[in-house]
C-alpha cells in the first residue's frame, strides 16, 4: 500500500500546525479592525464637537503622555484634516485625511494616513512604526444620545495586528483625556 510508511502521529503533527496556522491568520485578520465603545457622561453636541472642531480637539486627541499642539479639520464631506501627537519627547507623529461621511451629531467616517507637517502621505516606518500598514486607514466614528449621555463607538481599520493593543491602549487613553478636558 503507498499510504503504509507513513506516520500518522506526524500527521496529525502538521494538522494540528495548518490549522494552527489558519487560527493566526484568522487572528491577525481580525485584528486588522478595531473596534472600542465608550460611553461619555456628556451630551452628544459636546461628544460631536470633540471630534470635529479642532480647538476642541487639541484639548484631548492623543494618548498619555502626548499632547495635540496643531489640529485642522475642515468638518464636511471632502474636507481635509491634519492632526499631530507630540510625544513628552518632543518627537512629533503627523496624521491627514479626507472626511468621506458625515451625518452631524451621528457620525464621521475619516481616512487616516501618516504624514509630515505639510499633509503629504508619509509611510508608517517613517515613524518607525512596527507592522505593515496600509498607506490609508479608515476610521469611523458613530455616536448617540443615551439617557443624557453619549454612546460612541470607533471603528479604526487597517491597524496592523502587532500594533491592535497598542492602537487600543492608545485610542482609550485618548477618550479618558476628553472625558476629562471636554465639558
Amino acid at each position: 500500500m503507498v499510504f503504509s510508511n507513513l506516520n500518522p502521529g506526524k500527521m496529525e503533527t502538521r494538522t494540528q500546525q495548518q490549522r494552527q496556522n489558519r487560527n493566526d491568520k484568522k487572528s491577525t485578520e481580525q485584528k486588522s479592525e478595531l473596534i472600542i465603545y465608550r460611553v461619555f457622561d456628556l451630551p452628544v453636541n459636546t461628544v460631536w464637537n470633540a471630534l470635529t472642531d479642532p480647538e476642541e480637539f487639541k484639548k484631548w486627541f492623543g494618548p498619555e503622555g502626548f499632547t495635540c499642539p496643531s489640529s485642522k479639520m475642515e468638518a464636511k464631506v471632502g474636507g481635509k484634516y491634519l492632526h499631530c501627537m507630540k510625544a513628552q519627547d518632543g518627537k512629533e507623529y503627523w496624521s491627514t485625511g479626507t472626511v468621506i461621511e458625515l451625518i452631524p451629531e451621528k457620525k464621521l467616517v475619516i481616512t487616516d494616513s501618516f504624514s509630515d507637517a505639510q499633509g503629504n502621505i508619509r509611510s508608517a516606518t517613517e515613524y518607525d512604526m512596527p507592522g505593515n500598514w496600509p498607506k490609508e486607514l479608515l476610521i469611523t466614528f458613530e455616536i448617540e444620545e443615551a439617557d443624557g449621555a453619549t454612546k460612541l463607538k470607533l471603528r479604526h481599520e487597517g491597524v496592523p495586528g502587532e500594533m491592535h493593543d497598542e492602537c487600543r491602549k492608545g485610542w482609550n487613553e485618548s477618550f479618558d483625556k476628553l472625558e476629562e478636558n471636554i465639558k
